[in-house]
């Protein structure tokens, strides 16, 4: 009975130190997770929104798209649009040419492919955070 008592003993015992690390391990992953459900600072950072600006957002979108034609210096005999002061005057003309179809007469960037969704709403974020130049 003793051997037999042993035998158990000798089984179980690992059986059981191998149950409470797992149940060690779970209860420390369940309590970071817990811990970090009310961490502040990722939300905070997912909700602050970097505001738009003609140095850093825009003018490279109109350099590559509104030129030559509207860039004196390279030709250009349409509207400038080659400052911030001229992007920032034309704005809500630029907007409205650039949502509208290829076939649509006024369609700009003309003879091109449409600008896609992602630039055009960078320009319209632009707008809507106020026109800032830097």
């Amino acid at each position: 009975m003793a051997v037999c008592i042993s035998v158990i003993i000798d089984i179980f015992i690992p059986l059981i130190k191998t149950l409470m690390k797992k149940i060690t391990v779970f209860t420390a992953l369940a309590g970071m997770a817990f811990a970090l459900s009310y961490c502040n600072v990722s939300k905070k950072a997912a909700n602050k929104a970097v505001a738009m600006n003609y140095e850093t957002n825009v003018k490279e979108i109109i350099a590559a798209n509104c030129s030559p034609c509207h860039f004196p210096a390279e030709g250009g005999k349409k509207e400038p649009l080659d400052s911030y002061a001229d992007v920032t005057k034309h704005i809500d003309d630029i907007l409205r040419r650039i949502q509208l179809n290829p076939a649509d007469r006024g369609f700009m960037p003309n003879r091109h492919a449409k600008l896609s969704d992602s630039t055009i709403n960078v320009l319209k974020q632009w707008k809507t955070d106020g026109l800032k130049e830097n």
